[in-house]
């Protein structure tokens, strides 16, 4: 809440002037890195990034990382569900083989049962 509140923007101001709704984890991190990074620019009137942003924004990398791998094992479910084989499936992801492809869906599913 912190984030939204001190450096949210446009549609994510709006949202939490008129219903208290936080940006999203993913969305609030990446806001504090651009900001803090210098790669975007703050809001007139808005505060400068300080350390208890980053710490807020720290706070928020597990949350970040479940969201993100539930999009990713959502989009291997897809692209096997529309009949992409590991070894397709592998090579957009990067990696070299379709074990790794197999291997990496695994640990997602697993990641997904222990995470927040």
């Amino acid at each position: 809440m912190r984030i939204t509140e001190r450096h949210a923007g446009g549609e994510d101001r709006r949202r939490w002037d008129e219903h208290r709704m936080p940006m999203p984890p993913l969305d609030a991190l990446r806001r504090v890195a651009d900001l803090a990074s210098g790669s975007a620019l703050p809001e007139e009137g808005a505060p400068a990034v300080d350390q208890d942003d980053l710490t807020a924004a720290l706070t928020l990398v597990p949350w970040a990382r479940a969201e993100f791998d539930q999009l990713e094992a959502g989009l291997l479910r897809m692209s096997k569900g529309r009949g992409m084989t590991w070894q397709e499936i592998a090579f957009g992801l990067g990696l070299g083989s379709a074990q790794a492809a197999r291997q990496r869906h695994e640990r997602l599913l697993q990641r997904a049962d222990t995470d927040i």
